[in-house]
């Protein structure tokens, strides 16, 4: 299984020395899959700090950079607080790259409740209104979501059978479709599911984690809004999705192909959902637990026709 920095790891004195934190106190925060991090409170304010466990100094100082572009261009999201040196990113004797961020105050809602979907919806239209070539943006990759020429040599090697064929059958028909597609790549986070959305205590809604942020087909980032956002017991809602779209729409109206278009990127969404979790759990860190998750997506992409007709109506 993956491993992350614990908290009596951390060399809290190096900490308030690089940040300049009187008396610093740390708790440990749930959740976080791909990094460790903690509540760190003192007379200063609070603030998050991340250890960015599986970054090295190069992909964390992008990340901080996005991280912190992304804010000063107003999207509702957690400021990078520069060390005492001015760098977005510092680095302990004893761990590796290390990034503090303003404390949200808020809570994580799972499933977000339907009247802050639209919310929802808008921040991600606002997100892909930004300009790419945005101070801080203008390096963002390509299509970090989607899976790579190497991920999808994997699938045919995959144990299970059946769901590799099912696979590779619905990622045809995707790629087919999105072969004669001309949407105009945006600024797309990637993952907006609820673990990445603080419900601030004012109830207005803050984006987290910009792990994925990349350049990419907008409709496919709202399809992967609609996995994260839009589902429920594994099935994808109407009601749902209306909201979230109708709240997207207010700020980015989608054209009548790309209305007609979203069922489809839902369902490539979904796809590339149920590939990560089957490869995590069952080939790159085998958990029996959690070695079904991926055949939920199975049971989501064949309630995306009805729900996406209903939702988009």
């Amino acid at each position: 299984m993956a491993t992350y920095t614990k908290l009596d790891q951390i060399d809290l004195p190096a900490v308030s020395e690089r940040y300049g934190l009187q008396d610093p106190q740390l708790e440990p925060l749930k959740g976080g899959a791909a990094n460790s991090s903690f509540h760190v409170s003192s007379p200063s304010g609070d603030f998050t700090l991340t250890i960015l466990d599986n970054h090295d100094l190069v992909s964390a100082q992008n990340l901080a950079t996005y991280t912190q572009a992304v804010y000063r261009l107003g999207v509702p999201t957690t400021e990078v607080v520069p060390a005492l040196d001015g760098a977005l990113i510092t680095t302990l004797d004893d761990g590796g790259p290390v990034m503090l961020k303003k404390w949200i105050a808020g809570e994580v809602r799972q499933p977000l409740p339907i009247p802050l979907l639209p919310e929802a919806g808008r921040i991600l239209a606002q997100l892909h209104s930004l300009a790419p070539e945005s101070e801080g943006l203008g390096d963002l990759p390509v299509g970090t979501r989607r899976l790579s020429a190497e991920q999808l040599d994997v699938i045919p090697q995959f144990a299970d059978r059946e769901f590799a064929a099912w696979l590779t059958a619905h990622l045809k028909r995707v790629h087919s479709a999105e072969a004669d597609s001309e949407r105009t790549r945006k600024v797309a986070h990637g993952d907006l599911f609820a673990d990445n959305v603080i419900v601030r205590d004012d109830g207005t809604l803050s984006v987290l984690d910009w792990e994925t942020v990349s350049l990419d087909d907008p409709l496919l980032d709202l399809g992967m809004a609609a996995v994260g956002l839009a589902a429920e017991d594994d099935v994808l809602v109407p009601e749902r999705l209306n909201a979230l779209v109708t709240g997207y729409q207010a700020l980015a109206p989608l054209s009548e192909a790309d209305a007609a278009a979203l069922p489809l990127e839902i369902e490539h969404a979904a796809c590339i959902i149920a590939f990560h979790r089957y490869y995590r759990h069952s080939i790159r860190f085998p958990d029996p637990s959690k070695s079904t998750y991926h055949l939920k997506m199975i049971k989501f992409v064949e309630s995306v026709g009805a729900a996406a007709q209903s939702g988009s109506s």
